[in-house]
């Protein structure tokens, strides 16, 4: 067992923990996490290393889609254990000499984070030693405008993300605040969400009487929730 391992606690930050304080530096500059982005969704994410392949796609795919985030009011902050001029030369070549998917001379404006010492990436189990000491994996982690931590992604280190299905979540997430219902699986916006399940024995048979189309099962319940009320955040009256 490597002494990384040996030492290492394992107190990875979970779902519903307190996103795990600190201050790096950014091609951006000095970033306070998470004090900067109070009142702000953001999504960190790291990648291995600069100047890979599969990082370069994902780097195009993410600045694609950053005015999508940024209408949630969300924000991205990229990671790697690079330096920051590594990190700044590669982003200049992904800007000059980059053409993928229609993207070509596009400038990555969101930050990214030069971990060195690999502080930030221990701090968040971004480091699996399985599969290296010194790189990260694929880590996503949404963090609410509370600084809470809503969801987590790890994706292997030769696999790329999907961009749109992160944007999918995080709109799950903000759905799921704004009118207290659930999503079922391959939800988009616009589709029927879950109310939840019955608190009571009273609720349960209320529910089943109700005979309507929504409602298959004492507890799968669907509701309709058009996608501009979703967008607008405007919560649909209860039923």
């Amino acid at each position: 067992m490597s002494e990384y391992m040996q030492n290492c606690q394992m107190n990875f930050p979970l779902i519903g923990d307190a996103a795990p304080e600190f201050t790096a530096r950014t091609t951006n500059g000095i970033v306070h996490f998470p004090k900067d982005y109070v009142g702000r969704w953001v999504v960190l994410f790291s990648h291995p290393m600069d100047f890979t392949p599969v990082c370069t796609t994902e780097f195009l795919a993410f600045q694609s889609k950053l005015r999508d985030f940024n209408q949630l009011n969300t924000e991205i902050i990229g990671l790697s254990v690079g330096a920051i001029s590594s990190h700044l030369a590669w982003i200049r070549s992904i800007y000059s000499d980059i053409d993928f998917n229609g993207w070509k001379n596009v400038k990555i404006t969101f930050p990214v984070i030069a971990d060195m010492d690999l502080s930030v990436s221990k701090l968040y189990g971004m480091i699996h030693p399985g599969i290296s000491e010194t790189k990260t994996v694929r880590a996503v982690f949404v963090i609410d405008p509370n600084g809470i931590i809503r969801a987590i992604l790890y994706y292997p280190q030769t696999t790329g993300r999907n961009i749109d299905e992160i944007l999918r979540m995080l709109v799950a997430l903000q759905t799921n605040d704004a009118f207290g219902v659930s999503t079922p699986a391959d939800w988009w916006p616009g589709m029927p969400v879950l109310e939840p399940l019955p608190d009571t024995v009273a609720d349960m048979h209320k529910r089943v009487g109700a005979k309507n189309k929504n409602t298959q099962a004492w507890y799968l319940t669907f509701r309709d929730l058009p996608e501009s009320k979703i967008y607008e955040k405007k919560p649909a009256k209860k039923r």
